[in-house]
C-alpha cells in the first residue's frame, strides 16, 4: 500500500496536506488504501513491540545462542 500512495503523495510541506486529500478524494479506492496503510503500519508496530517485550520478559537476550 505504500507504493500506491508514494504515487500520488509528496512530501512538500506546502502541498503535504492537499496530497492527501486528493489521495482520499480523487484516486480510486484512495481512502481504503490510506486507512490500510494506517491500519498495517500499527499492527506491524503492535507485533514489533510484543516481540521486543517477549524477549525482555523470558530473558533470551541473555542467551549466547541467540546472538
Amino acid at each position: 500500500t505504500g507504493l500506491f500512495l508514494a504515487m500520488h503523495y509528496t512530501s512538500d510541506t506546502t502541498t503535504a496536506f492537499s496530497s492527501v486529500t486528493h489521495i482520499c478524494r480523487d484516486v480510486n479506492y484512495g481512502w481504503i488504501i490510506r486507512y490500510m496503510h494506517a491500519n498495517g503500519a500499527s499492527m506491524f508496530f503492535i507485533c514489533l513491540f510484543m516481540h521486543v517485550g517477549r524477549g525482555l520478559y523470558y530473558g533470551s537476550y541473555t542467551f549466547l545462542e541467540t546472538w
